[in-house]
């Protein structure tokens, strides 16, 4: 009898208790919302989500593992792709032994360029009074991304068979494009450098094709050329010979002047100033080497690590 009672006892007491059950803390709401595939979590843009991009250039970018796209998941908002036609198609390497049927210029970047820049410009309700489109990065969806092609074989026969295969990013209205004395920039901005023909760019009208112009020779008047954004948007030189210092040492003060020209010239006229073949080792003169260019005003960082390079 006395056990009936305890057991009676202790049920009335489990009747009276209210269990509570703690709530989900932040993160494993976090952890059940990304397992849902909530639809809260998704929009349109989102393929660069959260990349903030940098002014760094992706020098020889079709060395990546998998070109353009390692570049962009970086940050990295300029590409470089060496271009050699052959039997009138556009293939992307470094030299002839490196080229194969399936690296081309349309399907390493201007197929993959469309398939981003469709997936950051929805035709929907929201966009149809849009008057300008996105670039690539979502996070800074005005940033033009900058395609640098390298003509490595005759450029004035290399250039008709470029433009023809711009043709689908022009007809999008992604390329930057200078018209009836107005640039207008966009998505994607193509500059020819290499063996591009300087007389055949400066003939363009319309122009969506800019030249590369020679950083150390923007005010040489035996070039009778007038560098401005309009024709040129970057300026470049070979930094060993333009500069010259391995990154080893103190800088010294013709090499620092040096920079400080040649950066000047180029912003005098609206131009930026790219430094091509730095140091890419010892690491900590190649970082010596890049932290002088960017104090003294050099607008891209010419990079192989991409991944030192975004984390600098």
């Amino acid at each position: 009898m006395k056990g009936l009672c305890g057991v009676l006892a202790i049920l009335q007491v489990l009747a009276a208790t209210t269990v509570v059950f703690a709530s989900p803390g932040i993160d494993q709401q976090i952890a059940q919302l990304e397992t849902s595939h909530s639809k809260l979590l998704q929009y349109p843009t989102q393929f660069t989500q959260a990349i903030v991009p940098k002014a760094i250039h992706s020098h020889n970018d079709y060395w990546r593992d998998v070109p353009l796209l390692t570049a962009l998941s970086l940050g990295v908002s300029s590409v470089e792709a060496d271009v050699s036609l052959f039997n009138g198609t556009l293939y992307v390497g470094h030299e002839s032994a490196a080229l194969t049927p399936d690296r081309t210029l349309d399907s390493l970047y201007i197929q993959p360029l469309l398939q981003i820049l469709k997936k950051q410009n929805p035709r929907n309700a929201f966009t149809v009074n849009s008057t300008s489109p996105n670039g690539v990065f979502d996070t800074a969806s005005s940033t033009s991304l900058q395609l640098l092609i390298d003509i490595k074989t005759d450029g004035v026969e290399a250039l008709p068979f470029i433009l023809k295969a711009l043709q689908p990013l022009r007809e999008g209205g992604y390329l930057t494009t200078f018209a009836n004395g107005t640039l207008t920039t966009s998505a994607v901005t193509i500059v020819g450098t290499g063996n591009s023909p300087l007389e055949q760019v400066k003939a363009l009208s319309p122009r969506d094709y800019f030249f590369d112009a020679p950083l150390t020779q923007l005010t040489d008047p035996s070039l009778n050329t007038t560098w401005d954004p309009t024709l040129s948007p970057l300026a470049s030189t070979d930094y060993s010979v333009a500069v010259g210092w391995n990154g080893i040492g103190n800088i010294s003060d013709d090499a620092k002047a040096n920079i400080t020209k040649f950066v000047g010239d180029a912003h005098a006229l609206g131009i930026k100033a790219r430094f091509w073949d730095t140091p890419g080792w010892p690491v900590y003169a190649r970082e010596n080497v890049w932290r002088a260019l960017l104090e003294g005003g050099a607008d891209w960082l010419n990079a192989d690590d991409l991944i030192a390079a975004s984390s600098f």
